[in-house]
């Protein structure tokens, strides 16, 4: 404002050429000679207001436009070069920040705008269009400053246009009659410094969104580690326990036994499991990876059999009961469920070594239901548990609107997650007693197993 100074610098623009450098005002007047549209861009990038340069272009050409219609409108009081000067003065930012690296001040803007168009209003024209030089000039000025000053800078312009339409500089002429413009001019000076207000205005709400996405991207990257990390402790936990207790019976077949070929079927199944742990961890860690990567399917609800079966495989002495039907659960759904009987017969297996653990997945038409219990062996007190898992798996069950209670209860441990199906409410902000519903789930668990069990039909752990 030219607008070009209105308009804004991007982060990491470099610095504008101090005035003393006189070796580089030779440089600039050599770069723009040679190409003037790499120069011009450049320029635009050093300007510290934070403005499109299509905003700031606009407004220039805006300016331009004006001015030379303006001098044209004085043809006839050539050879006189007063118009030539006026507009001279009203782009006199742009050389100076060009090629000695001024940069435009607001101040220099409106002692600009005012003098060129003192200068054009010296020798009036019907219809003149120099005033609009100040309305212009405003709405730059209006949206590099704050209001105060923008405010002073309109009101002096148009005491500036008030006084020259005192000595009758400005009119319009009518079929011959001659009309007052100084209302136009001055309602033109209040959109001018509106407009750029508004422009502010709008510069800030940018900010203030720029800022909000800074901590929204912040919120959902902290979000993804945090579900990395409990995919990563779930996946570890699981292969860790199971491997251990592979282990541990094959050094007891070869401590007691003797039994190499029971051992080594202890070691090839722990060796199984931990490959597909590091398959696993690979997989999940790779989610890290901007790199586009093979996805594989997560576990759901129907791999439930296989991770009993290889818990009872690796010597934890589990009972385990499930509804046969199970489309009805999604895999959201199905992948939590998954997660947290993973982490609960892992915490079995750390904390309560020798339990026996009974396993009950329901699925009805409103909820799905898992109920993992477990005893205590004698002396050992039950840990209440605030560790990585039970966080884990509380962050599991509340992103999809479920419910999860861990506790001791009689003589034992109890997980119990609960999952509305679709269609059903959520339970995501509900409360629950918890030690009733423990105490009742326990229960019927205990009831609902020893029935199963007189029938035949729950398994007995290896």
């Amino acid at each position: 404002m030219d607008v070009i100074h209105a308009i804004g610098s991007s982060a990491g623009a470099q610095p504008a050429i101090p005035f003393r450098e006189s070796g580089r005002i030779r440089d600039r007047f050599a770069a723009f000679l040679h190409n003037p549209i790499a120069v011009i861009r450049r320029n635009l990038e050093e300007l510290p207001f934070d403005y499109p340069p299509s905003v700031m272009i606009s407004a220039d050409a805006a300016l331009l436009f004006v001015s030379v219609g303006a001098t044209i409108q004085r043809h006839h009081y050539f050879p006189t070069v007063l118009p030539i000067l006026a507009v001279i003065l009203v782009f006199v930012s742009v050389p100076l920040f060009c090629f000695f690296g001024v940069t435009p001040s607001p101040i220099l803007l409106a002692f600009s705008g005012l003098a060129a168009t003192a200068i054009l209003l010296t020798q009036p024209v019907s219809a003149d269009f120099s005033p609009f030089i100040l309305v212009v000039m405003v709405g730059e000025v209006a949206a590099i400053v704050r209001k105060r000053f923008s405010a002073l800078f309109a009101v002096v312009a148009a005491l500036q246009l008030a006084a020259f339409d005192a000595a009758g500089h400005l009119m319009w002429s009518v079929t011959g009659e001659r009309l007052q413009g100084i209302q136009m001019y001055t309602i033109g000076i209040a959109l001018g410094w509106l407009v750029g207000v508004m422009l502010q205005y709008q510069r800030k709400f940018l900010y203030q969104e720029r800022q909000s996405q800074q901590i929204r991207a912040a919120r959902a990257a902290d979000e993804e580690r945090r579900r990395i990390a409990r995919e990563v402790h779930d996946v570890i936990a699981h292969s860790l326990s199971i491997t251990l207790l592979h282990l541990t019976a094959a050094r007891h077949t070869l401590q007691t036994d003797r039994d190499v070929d029971e051992a080594v079927d202890a070691l090839v199944d722990a060796e199984r499991l931990g490959r597909q742990a590091m398959a696993d961890i690979r997989r999940t860690i790779g989610l890290l990876d901007a790199r586009p990567s093979k996805l594989l399917p997560e576990p759901g609800i129907r791999d439930f059999d296989d991770l009993v079966g290889d818990f009872a495989g690796a010597g934890l002495d589990v009972r385990y009961s499930r509804v046969e039907d199970l489309t009805a659960v999604s895999a959201a759904v199905g992948l939590a469920l998954y997660r947290i009987g993973q982490e609960s017969l892992a915490n079995v297996i750390k904390h309560a070594p020798g339990a026996t653990a009974t396993v009950f997945l329901e699925v009805d038409s409103t909820v799905a239901r898992l109920i993992v219990t477990n005893t205590l062996p004698k002396g050992l007190p039950p840990d209440l548990g605030g560790g990585m898992g039970l966080s884990g798996m509380r962050q599991r069950a509340e992103l999809l609107g479920g419910r999860i209670e861990a506790g001791p209860y009689d003589d034992g441990w109890m997980v119990r997650a609960e999952f509305p199906l679709s269609g059903a409410r959520s339970w995501a902000t509900s409360s629950c007693p918890v030690p009733d519903m423990i105490h009742g789930a326990a229960s019927a668990m205990r009831d609902k197993a020893e029935a199963i069990r007189r029938d035949g039909v729950l398994g007995e752990g290896a």
